[in-house]
């Protein structure tokens, strides 16, 4: 194909690998000019909304195969949103988002048991429990246990009860032969569709390093199959555009593996391309048709049976709550279909009809976070967690609130001093348009700020006073009352 000018000055511009270009023109023909001109724009902003917090829709452009995905006119500064630290929504990119279409076309069971494999930092997870709707239970894994605190950290202000968040080799879901409903693996690739928003990618890529990718997803994909029930559904995706790691991993998998094809249906107006792989659909998003970056997914179901590993019910004694502690935790909850354990002084809440699933993975898997955690008893008192103010089963009438405006919940959210208006000692619900931030406790004489130290706002917000503030509260992705 002939270079043009523009292609010339536009691949030295960004640095585009060589083989890289060659590759795409290859696989685009005559569409590459519009991609590589994709490429010099400017990536959109997304964001998914929590309908648990936010049930209603946004004076915002919707993403046509997301019922709660929006795009923003421009990007603001999340970090000056007390939502975002809420979690009333999580920025996500849009292409990902499809995942709920493909989740919907292979209409698993409502109390699916999940696993979300490669799950940090936690967009599709967030993503699958809103489709769970609060049934289910949903498994979010991060091998790197780094990204599993920032997985667990997102989980937790999502407010869902009903996740389990593990630290483990994919190899180690070989113990929970024939567990899984549904297991979706969005692997990590050479990243190819994040070259347009991440310059680092491309300094990064290399054809070995692309080969590479494409033998540990084989191997990702092959040591967590036995955990994927009979008739179970596997999400296969990557945020890259090569063959390899893609339809030729699918191809791979349905030589080895007796599986179905799952076809999602398609609007034109999408813009995704279906992709054929010995039979099996697969669906790119090119920056050129879409609204969203690079991404590939295919859908399969498992059709041999796997025989479900024995495993003895269990009890652990070590997990019973006293029935004073019990009675003192029931009266924070909202939520009575939950089963309350203790761990280290510590009350959990989880549901009721996944605990022998709990306890059965507690036995051989590292744990970081399961369920909601109520609090801590010290001295006989119920210290309340701050996990519980952002949660889905929390009982706000047993608690007095603190009705802040934006400056004073940025400060708050920094960990500052913290200063207020209220009558009630004890612990106190801090909210910012009515949705909960955290705890403060009011000790008569001052306030102690309970928000957690490692969540705490990092950034310099002394400069975001005033009309500097009320510009980029106009940016917000939710309607904010003004400053």
């Amino acid at each position: 194909m002939k270079k043009s000018t523009f292609d010339k000055i536009y691949r030295k511009k960004m640095q585009l690998p060589e083989p890289f270009v060659l590759r795409m023109q290859q696989l685009l023909g005559t569409e590459y000019p519009d991609f590589v001109n994709a490429l010099s724009q400017n990536s959109n902003v997304s964001v998914r909304i929590n309908p648990i917090k936010h049930p209603g829709e946004l004076a915002r452009e919707k993403v046509d195969y997301c019922q709660t995905g929006y795009f923003l006119p421009v990007r603001p500064i999340f970090t000056l949103d007390p939502l975002f630290h809420s979690g009333v929504y999580y920025v996500q990119e849009a292409s990902s988002m499809f995942v709920e279409q493909a989740v919907k076309a292979a209409t698993p069971d409502k109390n699916a048991k999940i696993l979300d494999l490669c799950a940090a930092p936690g967009g599709k997870s967030t993503h699958l429990a809103t489709l769970l709707n609060g049934n289910g239970l949903l498994v979010s894994n991060e091998v790197i246990r780094s990204r599993a605190q920032i997985l667990s950290e997102n989980l937790k202000k999502w407010g869902v009860k009903n996740v389990i968040v593990t630290n483990n080799d994919p190899s180690d879901f070989q113990r929970l032969t024939g567990f899984f409903d549904c297991i979706v693996i969005d692997a990590p690739c050479s990243g190819e569709g994040l070259f347009r928003r991440d310059e680092e990618a491309i300094g990064e890529w290399s054809i070995d390093n692309a080969a590479l990718c494409a033998q540990r997803q084989r191997r990702i994909v092959a040591d967590t199959w036995p955990a994927l029930k009979e008739n179970g559904l596997l999400i296969y995706s990557t945020c890259t555009y090569n063959q390899a790691e893609n339809e030729e991993n699918i191809k791979w998998l349905s030589e080895f593996a007796e599986i179905e094809a799952i076809e999602i249906p398609l609007h034109h107006n999408w813009g995704i391309v279906q992709t054929n792989a010995n039979g099996i659909p697969g669906y790119r998003f090119y920056p050129h048709k879409t609204l969203g970056e690079g991404f590939f997914t295919a859908v399969v179901r498992k059709k041999q049976r796997e025989k479900e590993a024995f495993s003895k019910k269990t009890k652990d004694n070590q997990l019973i709550v006293s029935k004073v502690q019990r009675e003192q935790a029931q009266k924070l909850l909202a939520d009575n279909d939950c089963e309350l354990l203790t761990i280290n002084d510590t009350i959990i809440a989880f549901p009721r009809p996944y605990m022998a699933d709990l306890l059965r993975i507690k036995e051989s898997f590292r744990i970081v976070h399961a369920g909601i955690k109520i609090g801590e008893f010290k001295q006989k008192e119920l210290i309340p967690a701050h996990e519980l103010a952002l949660s889905e089963i929390i009982n706000p009438d047993y608690f007095s609130a603190i009705e802040l405006p934006i400056e004073q919940a940025l400060h708050y959210l920094k960990r500052d001093e913290f200063v207020a208006r209220s009558s009630e000692k004890g612990w106190n619900l801090v909210k910012y348009q009515q949705i909960p931030l955290g705890w403060v406790k009011n000790l008569g004489n001052r306030f102690n700020n309970g928000y957690p130290k490692e969540w705490r706002i990092r950034m310099d917000i002394a400069a975001y006073q005033g009309e500097r503030l009320a510009d980029e509260i106009q940016k917000f992705p939710i309607d904010t009352p003004a400053v």
